[in-house]
């Protein structure tokens, strides 16, 4: 079967200037990911993954170099056309969960549809389908501050997925969660990859990278190495 490459980088640099100080980023970055792949970016703090993570986003633009989404050069594109690849193209998971609080876990997963313009029946119709895949049925109609940790992130993950992306861009997924839960979490990724999700996850520790098929270190805005994942674990996933 031919895969098809979903995420192209040519060189891509990003430089942050402060008044006549540069800093550099990313220096010629260059990395292809396969549409299905489940890839994590690890690094340091400082190493230039976050930025990497937020051009590959559409969060933001390089200085220099061309990133091609499914084809499309992203570097070239405007503002408004950037905010609609975000909101019907990638799917994000942040470390910090990003739920409105004191809204049920249903409303939080339907929030993007609402910004799309997808009609009410259907959103719901999504939302439940999403919340039950990820063992939320009975946890609906609470509120995201009457969940635990590992539940608001399943929530988060479900509000990512409604959209159908080709791409769920997960940035430190288990940084606020506790251990077990992130087991949980990885493996929900896992069981996503496995249904043909293309992954890609932003993180600092190795034992959440090792959860991935591939895995790209990252240090002082360079890739070191590129290297397939021979000690993936696979986890099962318990409802907590």
């Amino acid at each position: 079967m031919k895969k098809t490459t979903i995420i192209q980088t040519k060189n891509i640099s990003k430089v942050y200037k402060t008044g006549e100080v540069e800093t550099v980023a990313l220096s010629n970055v260059s990395i292809n990911i396969e549409k299905g792949e489940f890839v994590a970016i690890m690094g340091p703090s400082g190493s230039g993954k976050s930025t990497l993570m937020h051009i590959l986003g559409a969060l933001d633009l390089p200085s220099s170099g061309d990133y091609l989404l499914d084809g499309k050069n992203i570097s070239r594109l405007s503002e408004d056309e950037l905010a609609d690849i975000r909101n019907r193209q990638i799917g994000f998971v942040f470390q910090a969960f990003n739920l409105l609080p004191r809204t049920t876990a249903l409303k939080n997963v339907m929030l993007p549809m609402i910004y799309a313009g997808i009609d009410k029946e259907e959103r719901l119709k999504k939302a439940k389908k999403y919340l039950e895949m990820l063992g939320l049925k009975d946890r609906m109609e609470h509120s995201s501050n009457q969940l635990s940790g590992g539940q608001q992130q399943r929530v988060a993950i479900a509000r990512a997925l409604v959209m159908d992306p080709a791409i769920l861009l997960a940035d430190e997924p288990t940084g606020n969660i506790a251990s077990v839960q992130a087991e949980e979490i990885m493996a929900i990724f896992q069981e996503l990859n496995d249904k043909g999700n293309t992954i890609i996850m932003i993180t600092h520790e190795s034992d959440i990278a090792h959860h991935a098929k591939r895995i790209i270190l990252i240090r002082d805005g360079k890739i070191v190495t590129d290297e397939v994942n021979g000690k993936q674990n696979k986890v099962i996933r318990k409802n907590r």
